[in-house]
């Protein structure tokens, strides 16, 4: 399989997992065909990682800096203020991840809300992208996305696993659509050919989300089962499958999304 180069939109590489051997993971990023990653940032403590990460290596990585909801109820003033710092630098490319959670219902709804809405006026402040996400929050998530004053920065729905009429009305609210590994598990995730079918090339990126979601079509699985930015080819080949495309005819197309969309000046463009 021949895949040109790729770009991971979110990989959690400030996740305890990766602390042991995080240059072997780049390395074999790099190996793998991948020209950069975004570092994902979930909470102040991991998006100033990721922010560190992204300043030592700026070519090949960038990051996001936000809170999950799951960790909505530590949002206040003072982290709003060092994420404001945060996004000042040139390599935090995103606000988020950020978004809505009714599933794991970690925070309190209300804190969930109010930290979801003050990230996406820090996104209308710094005209910065958003990294969303959303899970069992659908109705809620639209109605905010939709309430939200002023031309809003582009968006994308990171990691997305719903319905066709989800992605349909994500479409119609103007997000880019993030396909994970999620695509790959027989179980639970064969919906998803459908869906991709239906999302403009110009809207549809990759992520591995690792080190979480690795993909179950691995021929030969990591010892440790963590998922990381080399096994993003296996989420192009399924993606490309569903939608009777070549490899390097979506790899082509979700690097350029990628970097229109990031902002990435990217030296390996397809």
């Amino acid at each position: 399989m021949t895949v040109p180069p790729l770009v991971d939109i979110g990989i959690n590489l400030a996740h305890e997992s990766f602390a042991a051997d995080r240059a072997l993971v780049l390395a074999r990023a790099r190996a793998a065909g991948l020209v950069h990653l975004v570092v994902t940032g979930s909470s102040l403590a991991t998006s100033t990682a990721a922010a560190a990460f992204a300043l030592e290596e700026p070519s090949f990585l960038s990051a996001t800096a936000g809170v999950h909801p799951h960790h909505a109820a530590e949002f206040g003033a003072a982290t709003l203020a060092q994420l404001r710092v945060l996004l000042a630098a040139r390599a935090v490319r995103a606000v988020g991840e950020c978004g809505l959670d009714y599933f794991r219902d970690y925070a309190p709804r209300p804190a969930q809300r109010h930290a979801f809405e003050q990230q996406l006026a820090l996104a209308l402040e710094t005209g910065k992208p958003l990294f969303l996400h959303q899970r069992e929050a659908h109705e809620d998530f639209v109605a905010m996305l939709r309430a939200c004053g002023g031309p809003r920065p582009p968006a994308v729905a990171h990691c997305f696993t719903g319905t066709r009429a989800e992605a349909e009305t994500y479409l119609d609210c103007g997000l880019h659509i993030g396909i994970t590994g999620w695509i790959c598990d027989e179980r639970r995730g064969r919906h998803l050919a459908e869906v991709v079918r239906a999302i403009p090339a110009d809207r549809l990126m990759l992520e591995s989300d690792g080190p979480y979601l690795l993909p179950r079509t691995l021929a030969s699985k990591p010892r440790r089962r963590r998922n990381e930015s080399c096994y993003l080819t296996e989420v192009c080949a399924a993606v490309a499958a569903a939608r009777g495309e070549t490899t390097a005819e979506v790899g082509r197309a979700t690097t350029r999304t990628a970097a229109a969309f990031f902002g990435l000046a990217l030296a390996a463009m397809p």
